[in-house]
């Protein structure tokens, strides 16, 4: 991703690393103590420190969780071109799991709720 002027929106792969170190130091934890608490090693986790390797999903959800942060507050917001296609998605996929009438229902309610908005 590019780096912005914005802060809150802005993430680098190398910036979470040194975050992660630091907010381990704040809580007094070592590696091996995140380690277990995350169900890693300690060399994964000073990987991560060093900038060497991207935490999966799981692991930085549990680290999130561990440093009583919202997955946000520890990468950071999520680019407004990226929330405006993943809610589409969303949206399509849970249409697609609408029976025709359940579709046509909701079509009604979508007309009845912009017509609100106007």
């Amino acid at each position: 991703m590019e780096k912005n002027n914005n802060e809150e929106t802005s993430f680098e792969f190398r910036d979470l690393g040194a975050k992660v170190r630091k907010l381990r130091l704040n809580k007094g934890l070592t590696q091996k103590d995140v380690a277990d608490k995350l169900g890693v090693t300690p060399g994964y986790i000073s990987n991560v420190e060093n900038s060497r390797t991207a935490m999966s999903l799981r692991v930085l959800t549990y680290y999130a969780q561990l440093m009583g942060l919202t997955l946000d507050e520890l990468v950071g917001k999520i680019q407004p071109e990226y929330r405006e296609s993943s809610a589409y998605n969303t949206l399509v996929s849970e249409i697609r799991g609408l029976t025709t009438k359940e579709q046509e229902k909701l079509v009604e309610m979508l007309r009845i709720y912009k017509s609100k908005e106007s």
